[in-house]
């Protein structure tokens, strides 16, 4: 009995043995298979790609800043409102504005009125010069005759005389009429109402007096949500002071923070894939890369790294890669300014530019905002023109 249970107990240990061996070699054949998985996985993906959390959402930030000086009176949007390009949004005092209106307005009329007498002077001048030159005919006429008579004994000299000085009298009159003339024909030769420097001078005027006017009403630049308004009723303001400003947000990018190692292989145009803190991993954000910065983060900073000491430490450096979103995917799930993003950029294409050269793209920007101004200003020069002509 004592030794079957010792035959027991050796087979017991035996088999217990191989079991624990067994269990070592299939914990050796997993960890091996995990390792193979993960460098698999690394040479396949991560080898291809550069990622990065220091990521953030960047756009255009549009001052809303008045051109001309005075009272606020009215504000016409908030923070957080959306508001379209064109929309007022500061209403100054325009007492000051529409009187200098009303000035140049009745200058402008004074103007083409005047213009309208010195063509009429030219007018008159002509008929005056006919005139005297009429005289001047009769005066040498008469002259000539009474020399005849002289000849003949039939008049004295004395009336000779009298005929000779009335047709240089005749003559100089002539000439005055000529010169009276030539300095009227001078304020209105080749030109016409419209175009003569008389009347474009008070229309320079008063295109900058309803220019004036119409700067009192401070419009939106571009369409977008309103941020860090700053301006209150009754408040004087300066021209060039930001009021207000307006992010429009269908046009965004991220600025992608890479370690200066990192960016050997990011070229412009490689695919980009963004996944944001808001949304989570449900929505991924397709980009591609537009640019690199020209400098490190630290190159611009207020205060940048004096390193010409005797203690350095080396910091890895950080450059921000521009990268562009499609604005589809922005329409559906709205990005703000400052956001997280987690950056995954391809860089499996390395054929290539790393910097922007000359002739790469210009990321050009516009707003015809303020392209009604004088245009406006035109219609009113036309009618005060044809009202007084």
């Amino acid at each position: 009995m004592d030794s079957n249970e010792t035959t027991n107990e050796i087979v017991s240990k035996t088999s217990g043995k191989h079991s624990a061996r067994r269990w070592k070699m299939l914990g050796v054949v997993a960890l091996s298979i995990a390792a193979v998985a993960l460098l698999l996985f690394w040479g396949l993906t991560s080898r291809n790609h550069e990622t990065t959390e220091d990521a953030f959402v960047d756009g255009n930030v549009v001052a809303v800043t008045a051109q001309v000086g005075g009272v606020v009176t009215a504000i016409g949007a908030d923070n957080t409102d959306y508001v379209s390009a064109g929309s007022r949004m500061v209403q100054l005092d325009d007492v000051d504005a529409r009187l200098a209106l009303s000035h140049a307005e009745a200058t402008l009329a004074k103007a083409v009125r005047q213009v309208r007498a010195q063509y009429a002077a030219v007018g008159q001048g002509r008929a005056n010069l006919e005139l005297r030159q009429i005289d001047l005919g009769k005066a040498r006429a008469d002259l000539a005759r009474r020399l005849r008579l002289q000849a003949s004994g039939a008049i004295s000299g004395e009336e000779v005389k009298h005929a000779r000085d009335a047709a240089h009298a005749a003559a100089a009159a002539m000439n005055m009429a000529r010169q009276q003339l030539a300095a009227s024909s001078a304020l209105v030769d080749r030109s016409t109402i419209e175009s003569n420097p008389q009347v474009l001078e008070a229309a320079a005027q008063l295109r900058g007096a309803y220019v004036a006017v119409y700067r009192t009403a401070v419009p939106a630049p571009v369409s977008g949500v309103v941020t860090k308004r700053n301006v209150q009723l009754g408040q004087k303001i300066t021209p060039g002071v930001a009021l207000m400003s307006v992010v429009p947000l269908d046009h965004l990018w991220v600025n992608a923070n890479f370690k200066e190692s990192q960016l050997r292989h990011i070229h412009i145009g490689q695919p980009v894939r963004l996944v944001s803190d808001v949304y989570g991993s449900a929505v991924v954000y397709d980009g591609t890369v537009v640019g690199q910065d020209a400098g490190t983060g630290s190159a611009f900073s207020l205060l940048p790294a004096q390193n010409a000491t005797g203690n350095w430490i080396k910091v890895v450096q950080r450059v921000p890669v521009r990268i562009a979103l499609e604005p589809k995917q922005v329409a559906a799930h709205p990005l703000q300014l400052g956001l997280s993003m987690h950056v995954s950029v391809d860089i499996s294409q390395r054929g290539g530019r790393r910097l922007v050269s000359v002739g790469g793209h210009d990321h050009g920007y516009a707003t015809d905002v303020f392209s009604h101004e004088l245009a406006s200003a035109d219609d009113r020069v036309r009618k005060i023109i044809k009202a007084n002509q």
